[in-house]
């Protein structure tokens, strides 16, 4: 007997139909069950731009960017935030 689940079985009865996540306070509600980092960024209206950065909200732990290119698995709760990409110091 093994305790190893089929993470590709996407059709789950236990799993949600939808997802509820944020995105900057904003609640979003998304059907697909893996979304990539750039279909997250479209989510908002605006899109989030390119000045931006998203991350994920980790729970005592440290936050993860989300490049375009990846893929993150929905769930509900799931957070993310964005903040400027380029942080331009002030001067002394």
């Amino acid at each position: 007997m093994s305790d190893k689940h089929d993470d590709d079985d996407k059709e789950r009865p236990d799993r949600p139909k939808t997802f509820e996540i944020k995105i900057d306070r904003t609640t979003y509600k998304v059907s697909e069950p893996v979304l990539t980092g750039a279909q997250l960024r479209r989510l908002p209206e605006p899109d989030i731009g390119p000045d931006r950065d998203l991350f994920e909200v980790v729970p005592g732990g440290s936050d993860l960017k989300i490049e375009a290119d990846a893929t993150v698995e929905m769930r509900n709760g799931l957070r993310f935030f964005t903040a400027p990409a380029q942080i331009n110091p002030g001067r002394a």
